[in-house]
């Protein structure tokens, strides 16, 4: 029986200080683990406040062990050789590999998860787990292997997603209650649904209206909400044609005018492992946007 004294440390945490010091850097060891570099530095992160000390000394250059680093380096290489030696632990053939991917709620629904059936029967040996972010919070970067975030691409390093533009779109029912819109200044009197994650000043812009942002109406910090409250009839929403393609598909909601615009904010990917499940995930994630892109531009544009 161990002392309740002791402290033991994650296996995660010692493969990442090992594969760090053995390589020189966070990225390549993030690499061979098949997680991102900001997941190594919180593992390394939090061994070192186990323990009390620092295992590493960064600066511009390679990362160097700190002389207890190099002591515990010893240590941990021959611990983790014992237990990569136990026979239970080289069950390759069977290994499961573990994914977990995060994206906000309404691209995960309607692009992630309706789609996913094609990776996993592709990749039977991924285990995936599919959590949900907050797209208002620009957080820092999760313990997710790939991460899909909703902004701006540039601010991080991202990969852009969904190249398409946004353009208002409606009920049936609502616009049987509405005088004609013709043309996009018929918009100055009509309900306009309000989110900050999609804000009408771009689309305003290629319509050539020198509008400011709509002051009235209920705010909703969720863009599937407010496409739902667009196909409930409560008023016209700005929408990516690839969120929306179910109920365009189904007539729920019709796109108005042949206006628009690049959205203001872009989905992306968060750079991720080179190789590995991850690296498979996000060019599968890839091809499926661009297949939702061109299934959205047929519905809206009217092709079969």
């Amino acid at each position: 029986m161990a002392s309740p004294d002791i402290r033991f440390p994650s296996i995660e945490g010692l493969r990442a200080f090992e594969a760090a010091a053995r390589l020189g850097s966070f990225e390549r060891a993030a690499e061979e683990l098949n997680v991102t570099a900001s997941a190594i530095g919180k593992r390394i992160a939090a061994l070192e406040d186990l323990l009390g000390t620092p295992l590493f000394t960064r600066g511009p250059k390679a990362l160097s062990l700190t002389a207890t680093g190099k002591e515990y380096l010893a240590q941990v290489g021959a611990a983790l050789g014992l237990l990569a030696a136990v026979p239970l632990h080289r069950r390759t053939a069977q290994r499961v590999e573990r994914l977990r991917v995060s994206a906000p709620p309404t691209f995960a629904r309607q692009i992630l998860v309706p789609a996913l059936e094609h990776f996993t029967a592709a990749h039977p040996q991924i285990e995936l787990e599919v959590v949900l972010s907050i797209p208002y919070l620009d957080a820092a970067a999760t313990e997710a292997d790939v991460e899909v975030r909703h902004g701006d691409p540039a601010s991080h390093a991202g990969l852009p997603l969904l190249d398409e533009q946004v353009l208002p779109m409606a009920a049936p029912a609502l616009l049987q209650r509405l005088p004609a819109l013709v043309e996009p200044r018929d918009l100055r009197e009509a309900p306009l649904l309000r989110t900050p994650l999609e804000p009408w000043s771009p689309w305003f812009a290629a319509a050539g209206l020198d509008w400011g942002e709509p002051a009235l109406g209920t705010k909703l910090v969720d863009l599937g909400l407010t496409l739902e409250a667009a196909v409930s009839g409560q008023g016209i929403a700005l929408a990516r044609p690839s969120l929306a393609r179910h109920w365009l598909a189904t007539g729920a909601l019709v796109p108005l005018f042949r206006v628009a615009a690049p959205p203001a904010f872009r989905y992306y990917l968060l750079p991720h492992a080179a190789q590995g499940p991850a690296a498979a995930f996000a060019r599968w994630l890839r091809g499926e946007c661009e297949l939702a892109t061109q299934a959205a531009a047929a519905l809206v544009s009217g092709r079969p």
